[in-house]
């Protein structure tokens, strides 16, 4: 059974306070949450940058129940790229998960299906033990025009065309820990819209039978997360969808009661 991720991307938001409280207190109130102080799913943020290292430290000091992940990576290990950060500066800092090509990135830097499927290769070929996220999704338009699997596909198999689909099934650093895909609706990021937990669904199962073309076991373990809009409200149900397996949230992760309430519903969907 593929164990629930939610994962927090607080995008550029953020100060060292903030970063203390939020961590502090989602961690207080999710070991509340479990009945034996032991989770039975996965809880992440990505904070940006400049706050990765303290990050890692608060969460530490507060139980180390929540795993810290970075907004992107370089697809260099070194060399003359400046403002880049590469794998092993991220794992030296603590970090267990990077995102790459959230739709931002390709959105307002030019991010292409190529640069992003370099740095998932980056994230196997290094010694640094960080899981890719991969984020993919369409824009609304793409959707009204019946183009979102075509959209998808292309997304995921320049990836695979590049590394294989031996690379979604790389383990890191547990048997739990394969290379993730999140799927966010780009037009269901920031606008309060959702996917219907059966629009979500539908999407996710065609990922899972892409990859299952090229390797049905492989498939099987990749953990695939929602991520438009989830909330409190709906993560539940969400959740609950066969081929779902948690959420990449991001207004709501900078929320303590918000973010613990998604973590909640995660909780309960794991010890049924």
């Amino acid at each position: 059974m593929r164990r629930l991720l939610v994962a927090g991307n607080w995008k550029m938001h953020g100060s060292l306070k903030m970063t203390t409280e939020l961590i502090e207190g989602v961690a207080a109130k999710i070991i509340a949450q479990s009945p034996d102080k032991q989770l039975s799913y996965d809880v992440m943020v990505c904070p940006s940058s400049p706050y990765l290292a303290h990050a890692t430290g608060v969460a530490t000091e507060s139980g180390n129940v929540i795993k810290i992940g970075a907004q992107t990576v370089s697809e260099f290990e070194k060399g003359a790229y400046t403002g880049e950060v590469s794998l092993s500066m991220l794992s030296e800092l603590g970090c267990d998960y990077v995102l790459l090509g959230h739709s931002e990135r390709r959105e307002y830097y030019g991010e292409s299906d190529i640069i992003v499927s370099s740095k998932f290769a980056a994230c196997l070929e290094g010694e640094a033990p960080i899981v890719p996220v991969l984020c993919v999704g369409e824009t609304l338009e793409e959707r009204e025009s019946g183009q979102t699997e075509t959209v998808v596909a292309k997304q995921i198999n320049t990836v695979i065309n590049a590394i294989g689909i031996e690379g979604f099934g790389k383990k890191f650093k547990s048997s739990t820990a394969q290379a993730i895909i999140a799927y966010e609706p780009v037009w269901a990021i920031g606008t309060g819209e959702t996917a219907s937990p059966e629009q979500a669904q539908e999407v996710h199962a065609f990922i899972r039978s892409l990859l299952a073309e090229h390797d049905e076991e492989i498939a099987a373990g990749v953990r695939l997360l929602y991520g438009g809009s989830v909330k409190p409200s709906n993560a539940l149900e969400l959740f609950a969808q066969e081929d779902i397996d948690g959420g990449l949230v991001g207004g709501a992760s900078l929320d303590v009661e918000s973010f613990a309430g998604i973590c909640e519903a995660a909780q309960e969907l794991a010890i049924k």
